[in-house]
């Protein structure tokens, strides 16, 4: 397992009228757990995409637990638990400023190549640096 840790407060114009973090911003909060994740093992997002290589998303799964709301403190979890093959699953927690478990979800990745636009197996440089990191929290 890969496991990091990022923290991020909310911003204002992520918020509804309510002041609660709008639904839809937590997409963008997963892609940044899953960014800082990649960055954590070695190699960028933007690296990987210079590579030819895309991820696209092909399932999002979320629960709500509780609200996020305006200003707060949040810190992202951010997990993959399976060595991928051709396609990468992260496992996502979040938690407030008093450490309260506020959202679970899931994202399931395919790796695309960008010339073919096939459908194609961990790249065996990504695999690496997964296998190096593999039991590290960051």
């Amino acid at each position: 397992m890969i496991h990091t840790i990022h923290s991020l407060r909310v911003r204002y114009g992520e918020t509804d009228p309510m002041k609660y973090v709008y639904y839809g911003n937590y997409a963008e909060y997963f892609e940044i757990g899953r960014v800082e994740l990649f960055r954590s093992i070695g190699m960028s997002y933007n690296e990987i995409e210079n590579q030819g290589i895309w991820l696209p998303v092909s399932e999002y799964k979320i629960k709500y637990l509780r609200p996020a709301f305006y200003d707060e403190k949040l810190e992202i979890h951010t997990y993959i638990k399976k060595i991928p093959g051709v396609k990468i699953e992260f496992e996502y927690e979040i938690f407030n400023e008093d450490r309260i478990k506020i959202t679970a979800a899931s994202t399931t990745l395919f790796f695309l190549d960008a010339k073919t636009n096939k459908i194609i197996k961990c790249p065996n440089y990504l695999m690496k640096l997964i296998e190096e990191n593999w039991n590290k929290e960051f």
